[in-house]
Formats: C-alpha cells, structure tokens, sequence
C-alpha cells in the first residue's frame, strides 16, 4: 500500500475537520518555513481533549476560541495531551489551562525538558549548544547568530502549566468511548507520546511519522554522544507493527494511509544521507559543520534553521560512527569524522 491521502481539502484555522468519529483536526498556522501544525480534539463525553496546542501566538489563541466556541460548550475541555516539548505543540498550555482548566498530560521526559530550557539551565541552554556546534565545526557568524537569537524556546513557551499528569509508554486511557494507547517514541524528542486507537484505527503519530518531510533529529550538547538517529529509527520500526491503513493524523502535512511504505521511505532517506556522508569522509575528514551541504544542498543564513540542520548532520555521524562506519577524530576541539579503515 502506497501513501494515500483521504482529504483534499484543509480546514482553515480555528474551524474542526472531522476526520473520524469522534476526531477532529485543526490546522493553525507557524511563523516558519513550516507554516503550520495540526492539532486535535477528541470527544470526550460531552466535552473535548486536545491533543497539542500550537506555538504561543495571539491568532493561534483566537483561532482556539473560535474552534471551540463551535464544537463544546463555552469552549470546554477537560483534558489536554501534549506530545512533546516542542514549541508548536506545547506553547498554549498553560493559557488553555487558565482558559478551560484543562490539565496538562504529558510524558515526564518531555515535561522535564521544558522546565530546563526555558530556564536556561546548563546544559540545556544556548551557550552550551553553541559550545557544542563551534566543536563541530560551526564558524563564528552562525555562531554569533544562535547567540543573538538567544532562548527562542522561551518566547515560543511564555508559561508551563504547574503540574501535570504523567503518561507512560503502554498507558491506555479512555478518551470518551474510545481507549488511546501511547506509545512513546525516541530520536526527535525525548519520550515523545503518540496515540493509538484500534477501535477507530487511527494513530495520532505527532511529529514521529511526517508525509512528505523527514522529521528533525538532532543530536544535543545535554547527550553529545547519544545515537538520536538509532533511536528514531528503532521507534519508526516499532510503529511499523500497527496496521497498514490505519488513518496516520500527523503534526505536518495531512492525514495518510500507508504507514509502512512511509517507515520504509523514511528508512531509505536516511540510508541515503548516511551513504553521502561516508562518501564525502572517504575523501578527508570532515566536521559536521563542513557537511551541511553535503546533506541539505545548501548554505544557511537564518539561526533557526542552523540549529536544526547542525543538530541533524552530528546525529547522523554519531550513528555511523556507532556503526563503526566513520570514525571520529578530534584535534584542537574540532570534531571530525573519517571513514575507518575497514571500510
């Protein structure tokens, strides 16, 4: 089964699309490059949860009055599940805490992860990821750039609600007359929440499975030598085990069937850009800085993007470096990568 797309038509901002019983998406839009998220609302008996929140945006909150002014009385939600930390999907949970009094569910990992980089706490901050890139290879004026940003998380995230209610990897919880699975995932975050529902057989896969885009995994300076990439993988993997045409509601792009051949696309992707990569350290040694072209195509002069693409390139070396496919090679604090000699 190839990838199909069950809708041709996408719902404006803050106006629900049904998309199964009982399902309804929301497409708000982004200040990116990706120019939107999709959010989610479950019926949840005579009121509704929300699964993400959209990036801390005065439209996005306008968009969420209106979505439900139209779906639930005086917009209420009892319940609202955040997939992950990141800004597009938590930025709005503490407002729609303070608007609805819906409480925060979310993994303790993602949670956690918040709290220390909106702080700013070392190693989760900005100097200790511009430390991290200059190690790679990064020169001064991307650098100089990622420190002018400063702590974006912060303004993406104005406020964390108090508490929360902690999901675990196999929780079930009972969301109306259906029972949601979560099933966390690693790589792109650190213990991503998506959710499954046989009955309806609908996965609510966040940002672990994209249509059409690779999603970001990146390598950090909280665990420079963790293998992200060997884990995104494993997850995607173990997605592969949910039927093949079960409906896939994705965090960008829109709904799809075909879950398989999509993990496998995604596998192939990688494969290739690990391949281009020990083509070009067959050559010389190379920073991951020196290989943002090699893999993107492109130079980058906007911090934001930057950030993403370092963080990708280092986690794919780590990866064939734990491979034993490259090996790494460190010389006056510059990281660079080779290809070993049993190649």
């Amino acid at each position: 089964m190839q990838i199909d797309y069950p809708f041709n038509s996408l719902p404006e901002a803050g106006i629900p699309f049904d998309v199964a019983p009982g399902v309804q998406w929301l497409r708000m839009p982004l200040p990116f490059a990706l120019d939107h998220i999709n959010l989610w609302l479950l019926a949840d008996g005579e009121s509704y949860t929300a699964v993400d929140t959209g990036i801390a945006m005065d439209a996005i909150k306008d968009a969420w009055k209106s979505a439900l002014a139209s779906v639930a009385d005086n917009g209420r939600l009892t319940r609202q599940i955040v997939t992950h930390f990141h800004p597009d999907h938590l930025g709005l949970a503490a407002w729609l805490e303070t608007e609805t009094g819906a409480q925060l569910w979310m993994t303790q990992g993602e949670y956690m992860a918040a709290h220390l980089i909106a702080a700013d706490v070392a190693p989760f901050n900005t100097a200790a990821m511009v430390s991290f890139f200059r190690r790679h290879g990064l020169a001064d004026a991307p650098i100089a750039a990622l420190e002018m940003r400063g702590n974006a998380f912060r303004r993406g995230v104005p406020a964390i609600p108090a508490s929360f209610q902690r999901l675990i990897d196999g929780d079930s919880i009972r969301i109306g007359a259906n029972d949601w699975r979560v099933i966390v995932g690693y790589g792109h975050a650190p213990e991503h929440a998506s959710l499954y529902c046989a009955k309806l057989g609908v996965l609510i896969a966040g940002d672990m499975l994209l249509p059409r885009i690779s999603t970001n995994v990146s390598a950090y300076a909280s665990v420079p030598d963790l293998d992200m990439l060997g884990l995104f993988l494993d997850s995607i993997e173990r997605l592969a085990v949910l039927p093949e045409d079960t409906l896939v509601l994705p965090s960008h792009g829109r709904p799809f069937r075909g879950l398989h051949a999509r993990v496998v696309a995604l596998q192939e992707h990688h494969a290739a850009r690990c391949d281009e990569l020990l083509a070009a350290c067959a050559i010389r040694p190379h920073t991951a800085a020196e290989l943002l072209v090699t893999l993107f195509g492109r130079e980058f002069d906007d911090p934001h993007q930057t950030m993403f693409a370092m963080g990708e390139a280092i986690a794919h070396l780590i990866y064939l470096n734990k491979q034993r496919r490259l090996e790494r090679i460190e010389e006056n604090g510059i990281i660079r990568y080779a290809t070993t000699t049993m190649q």
